[in-house]
């Protein structure tokens, strides 16, 4: 029996914005000193002005979901973010070979040692995304790649809705949706319990060689101004994301 509950209905397309959805995905287990944790995924959709589809994360295609893209519009672009999500996005490239595949640093290796999907087109760098604005989306979507030890993740803010998408920095696990008291302890112990979800401790160790550079990319997602903050696990900050932001990193110091 599942030790966490994952976001009903899964697989399908949920509005949040104008031009921006999610699709709440299967849980899936992330290996960490020999114990096995259930996570729920995420994916977001973004509708780019020129009415093609931008996908972040993409979680499992099922036949349903793929016709509810086709009917939202043509998939254009498929983001890897760091180097744990990438999973299904082999099945997406095949099932949509026009679309341009994006890989945060970290991912093409990654997943050519797990015999997955690897030929990524478009390396998401921290050049690119410092050489003058959003990187491949200019005035569209902005972009920051935050480096770190253990991941780099590709961070993106879509203007018009005034979305802030991230993968792993935030974390947010609901008590009610984790059946298992291990599993709430754990998530309550690496502080990434809702409502105060904030970057696992674990993963926090893996920045500290970083923190100036996280410090930054933190202080650049304030400027943003963003409204909301859709996570790739856990309940997502549906308002005031600013504030969030800076509950959520001020452990971090210059944030």
């Amino acid at each position: 029996m599942a030790t966490v509950e994952t976001y009903e209905p899964t697989g399908t397309l949920k509005p949040v914005a104008d031009g921006v959805w999610i699709v709440d995905g299967p849980l899936i287990r992330f290996g960490y000193l020999g114990l096995r944790f259930p996570f729920p995924t995420r994916m977001t959709v973004l509708r780019l002005a020129d009415g093609g589809l931008w996908l972040h994360s993409p979680t499992e295609l099922s036949p349903a979901l793929r016709r509810e893209i086709d009917a939202l519009g043509a998939a254009r672009h498929l983001i890897a973010p760091n180097r744990i999500h990438y999973w299904w996005l082999g099945e997406w490239a095949a099932a949509y070979p026009e679309a341009a595949t994006h890989a945060a640093p970290g991912v093409r290796k990654q997943a050519r040692r797990n015999a997955r999907f690897a030929a990524y087109q478009f390396d998401l760098t921290p050049a690119m995304a410092m050489a003058g604005n959003a990187g491949p989306w200019p005035g569209e979507i902005d972009m920051l790649v935050v480096p770190g030890g253990y991941l780099s993740e590709a961070v993106f803010f879509h203007r018009a809705s005034r979305t802030l998408i991230l993968t792993d920095l935030i974390q947010n696990y609901e008590r009610l949706k984790i059946a298992s008291p291990f599993f709430r302890f754990m998530s309550r112990l690496f502080a990434a319990a809702a409502p105060d979800g904030k970057m696992p401790l674990d993963l926090r160790l893996t920045f500290l060689r970083h923190r100036k550079q996280l410090a930054e990319a933190v202080r650049q997602m304030i400027a943003w101004e963003p409204e909301r903050i859709i996570i790739a696990h856990g309940r997502c900050y549906e308002a005031n994301a600013v504030a969030e932001l800076r509950r959520a990193f001020r452990w971090l110091p210059g944030v």
